[in-house]
């Protein structure tokens, strides 16, 4: 029979949870998980108390003193590493679930062959890699700053035309792959130090996708640069679904 002692232990409101996956990232001990689009508490002996978490940009995570399972370091140790297996798999993260989309009908060819109309890039800098860009780069300067997620520009099959404009900056960025602490960092000097004019956020519909919103909302807080914001979602299936 598993013993409870009264102890400090994350609670979830779900009402308030987007499912942004914020906590998670922040969760050293891997107690939360998002399941069904929220974040929950996996295990109360995975969870220190400590409050790590508690920077839900939606205010949905607080700590509260209750009965509950001690926190075991030799569990959550086993639990890591099993996570860490799992995440190698292909199918860790509903972004990595293999999909196949069905190909719309074939329209009868032309009698004559139709010139190609290539379309030019509007890219007006390089690089474009968010760890990559100096936070002092010109081309930032009064820039309206679009953060897009590794798979938009590959997805969203207008992304040049809606989103990249004459005075667009782009910085790409992967909060699921990439060294998370190191791109909040220097996204953080970027808006300290840029001058930017505004931020948009593009990023995919899959939950752990979100972490690009968290990364840009504490970037304009811990800066004071409050730029106007917008946050853009786009299916898996190259749609533009929110606009936020």
């Amino acid at each position: 029979m598993t013993t409870k002692t009264l102890r400090k232990v994350v609670k979830i409101d779900e009402d308030k949870c987007n499912g942004c996956g914020a906590c998670i990232i922040s969760c050293a001990e891997g107690a939360l998980k998002i399941i069904d689009g929220k974040a929950k508490l996996i295990s109360e002996k995975y969870c220190d108390g400590l409050g790590n978490c508690l920077n839900c940009p939606k205010g949905a995570i607080t700590i509260e003193e209750r009965a509950a399972e001690d926190f075991d370091e030799a569990a959550v140790e086993e639990h890591l590493q099993t996570e860490e297996a799992v995440e190698q798999q292909p199918h860790s993260c509903p972004s990595a679930v293999v999909r196949q989309f069905e190909k719309s009908a074939k329209t009868a060819a032309p009698a004559a062959e139709t010139p190609k109309v290539v379309s030019k890039s509007r890219l007006r800098h390089w690089p474009v890699q968010l760890t990559l860009v100096p936070p002092t780069a010109s081309f930032l300067k009064n820039a309206d700053v679009v953060l897009a997620a590794d798979c938009v520009p590959f997805t969203y099959p207008a992304f040049h035309e809606d989103f990249l404009g004459e005075n667009t900056a782009l910085l790409v960025a992967c909060p699921k792959l990439d060294d998370f602490p190191v791109h909040q960092a220097k996204l953080n000097e970027i808006l300290q130090q840029s001058g930017i004019k505004s931020l948009t956020v593009l990023h995919m519909e899959v939950p752990c996708c979100s972490g690009l919103v968290h990364m840009a909302k504490q970037a304009i807080l811990a800066s004071s640069n409050v730029v106007p914001f917008r946050d853009i979602t786009i299916s898996i299936r190259g749609e533009r679904k929110s606009d936020n």
